[in-house]
């Protein structure tokens, strides 16, 4: 059975989740930016859910070439998370050619050791997928999540493949972008992934005008929809 991962910014997110048919989440903070580094909080409510977890690492928006400062907060994040219990952490980091920065990663890992790791989309960025796949596995993380360098999973079939076929069995490669019960099938119809990786989102209902007019809140917020996780696990089973 294909283990379908979702993520999640909110403790309602984490609660949608997991009673619609999430095998684990990515635990994040603000999804519209891509995900950030979620809550003491909101990590310390999923280890006492009783699901699988993983926590994002990533300090800020934008790229994932991290400076001395940045670095050293991640590591910090890391060292707060493992106190909570949950599973494992989501990390990567980039050189500006794209290229993983392995001195980084490196420091990261070691840090997490003891950790389930996975190595989030910096990985979409690589120029060469074949080397990439193979540092990751060196560093020591269980899954790659990825679109395939591509936009969408589904427009990144062949590197997603690609990679399938490159890992073989050493690592787990997770697609990853614009996955839904409508495609799914599609997908796994051209490798027999492991596990997909879902947003299961929604537009977020219309928050207090006030609210919005101050700038407390985000246009284009979104919340987890029970009915796009309970029916991307339905077809998963088919």
């Amino acid at each position: 059975m294909t283990i379908l991962e979702v993520c999640i910014d909110s403790a309602e997110g984490l609660c949608v989740a997991r009673t619609n048919g999430a095998d684990r989440v990515e635990l994040c903070s603000v999804l519209e930016l891509g995900g950030l580094t979620p809550s003491i909080g909101l990590v310390t409510l999923a280890a006492r859910a009783g699901i699988s977890a993983r926590a994002m690492i990533r300090p800020r928006a934008g790229d994932f070439v991290f400076d001395s400062n940045e670095l050293a907060q991640m590591l910090a994040e890391i060292d707060a998370i493992r106190e909570t219990g949950i599973e494992g952490v989501v990390l990567g980091a980039s050189h500006a050619d794209g290229r993983l920065d392995i001195e980084t990663l490196t420091q990261l890992s070691e840090r997490s050791k003891g950790l389930k790791k996975t190595l989030h989309r910096a990985f979409d960025l690589v120029p060469d997928l074949d080397e990439a796949i193979e540092q990751a596995i060196t560093l020591g993380f269980d899954t790659i999540l990825t679109s395939g360098r591509a936009h969408t999973a589904l427009e990144g079939i062949q590197d997603l493949a690609r990679a399938h076929q490159v890992a073989a069995g050493r690592i787990a490669i997770m697609p990853g972008a614009g996955i839904s019960a409508a495609n799914v099938r599609s997908l796994l119809k051209n490798a027999p992934f492991a596990a997909i990786h879902g947003s299961c989102s929604a537009p977020a209902k219309a928050d207090n005008e006030l609210a919005a007019k101050l700038g407390f809140t985000s246009l284009n917020r979104r919340t987890t929809s029970a009915k796009s996780v309970a029916d991307l696990k339905t077809a998963l089973r088919l």
